[in-house]
C-alpha cells in the first residue's frame, strides 16, 4: 500500500491525478420481457352539459343525427340513402371521439378553467366545430354521423349535443359476426369475430337503453321494403321524403365504397334481398343468444 501511496502523491503533485483500484463489474441484469398488458384507456375528462340557453353560445351544430350501430350492420348504406337527401350530409366516419384536447402548461389549463373550460368541454367545442366545418361545405341542413365506435361514447355524445337525435341500427347478431370474419379472415377467426363484434353489440344496445326518443330501424327492413323504411325515417327526422334517396351512389359514393355491387339498381326497382339468410335457431352459438334474443332474432 505504501507502494500506491508514493506513486499516488508523485502524480498528484506532476499531473494532478491518482490511481484507483478498479471496481469490480457488476453481474449481468436479466432481460426485461415486453409485457404484453394494454395501456389503461385515458380516462373520461371533465365536461358539463350546456343548457339550452347555453347551446347559442357553445355550439354551432344544430341537431346532429347519430346512427348507433355495430360493425357490420349495414351502416354504410343507411348512410348513402341518407346522403342522397337533399337536406341531409352524412360523410365517411369521422371517429371525432377519438380528437383529444390538452394543455400545453398549468398556465393554460388554469386560464381554461378560469372560462369555466376544462379539458371535456374543450374537446367537445372541438367535435362540434369539426362536424360544423363539414356540415356547412356541404350546404346542407343536417349532418349525419355513423361511426360504429360512437356506441362506447354515447353518454358524452348525449351530452355535447342536447338536442341531437339517435337512430339505432340492427341486424342479426349472426350475421353481424359473420361479416366481421369475412372481412379479414386472416386476421380474426369466427369466434374472435363474434366476441369483438358483441362489444358493439353491447354498448349499441345499452345506447338504446340510455337514450329516449330514439328511432330503430333493422338492416333486414331496410333491404326489404327501403321506401317504407326510408319514409318512416323521415318522418322521424321531421323532413319531407325524397325519391331521389333510392338514388344513392351515382357521384363518388358509388366508388369509394366497395362491396355494395349493384344495390342502388335492386333498390330503385325495389328488388333488394336481405344479404345473406338468417340462421336457424340452432345455428346460433351461444355467445350470441342473450343478444338475438334482446333484438327480437330468437325466441
Amino acid at each position: 500500500m505504501s507502494l500506491m501511496r508514493n506513486l499516488n502523491r508523485a502524480l498528484t503533485a506532476t499531473t494532478g491525478l491518482q490511481v484507483r483500484r478498479a471496481a469490480a463489474d457488476a453481474p449481468p441484469q436479466p432481460k426485461k420481457t415486453a409485457t404484453a398488458a394494454k395501456p389503461a384507456g385515458r380516462p373520461t375528462p371533465v365536461y358539463r352539459c350546456p343548457a339550452d340557453k347555453d347551446l347559442s353560445t357553445d355550439r354551432l351544430l344544430r341537431r346532429p343525427v347519430f346512427i348507433m350501430s355495430p360493425v357490420r350492420s349495414g351502416s354504410t348504406l343507411l348512410r348513402m340513402l341518407l346522403n342522397a337527401h337533399s337536406r341531409l350530409h352524412s360523410p365517411h366516419e369521422l371517429h371525432i371521439r377519438r380528437l383529444e384536447v390538452d394543455y400545453g402548461s398549468k398556465l393554460s389549463q388554469r386560464a381554461m378553467s378560469a372560462l369555466d373550460l376544462e379539458r371535456g368541454d374543450l374537446e367537445h367545442l372541438l367535435w362540434d366545430r369539426v362536424l360544423h366545418r363539414e356540415l356547412v361545405r356541404s350546404g346542407k341542413d343536417f349532418i349525419v354521423e355513423k361511426t360504429p365506435s360512437n356506441a362506447f361514447v354515447y353518454r358524452r355524445i348525449r351530452d355535447c349535443w342536447p338536442d341531437a337525435r339517435f337512430v339505432f341500427l340492427l341486424r342479426h347478431p349472426v350475421s353481424i359476426a359473420q361479416s366481421w370474419h369475412e372481412g379479414d379472415p386472416d386476421k380474426r377467426t369466427y369466434d374472435e369475430a363474434a366476441a369483438d363484434a358483441l362489444r358493439y353489440m353491447k354498448a349499441v344496445d345499452n345506447a338504446r337503453k340510455g337514450i329516449t326518443g330514439g328511432h330503430t330501424v333493422r338492416y333486414e327492413d331496410i333491404t326489404a321494403g327501403p321506401e317504407r323504411e326510408l319514409r318512416r325515417l323521415c318522418v322521424f327526422l321531421g323532413i319531407d321524403f325524397e325519391p331521389t334517396m333510392l338514388e344513392y351512389g351515382r357521384k363518388d359514393d358509388s366508388q369509394v365504397v366497395k362491396g355494395l355491387g349493384d344495390w342502388r339498381d335492386k333498390i330503385r326497382s325495389g328488388s333488394v334481398q336481405a344479404g345473406r339468410s338468417l340462421p336457424a335457431e340452432d345455428e346460433i352459438p351461444e355467445l350470441l343468444r342473450p343478444m338475438c334474443k334482446a333484438w327480437g332474432y330468437s325466441s
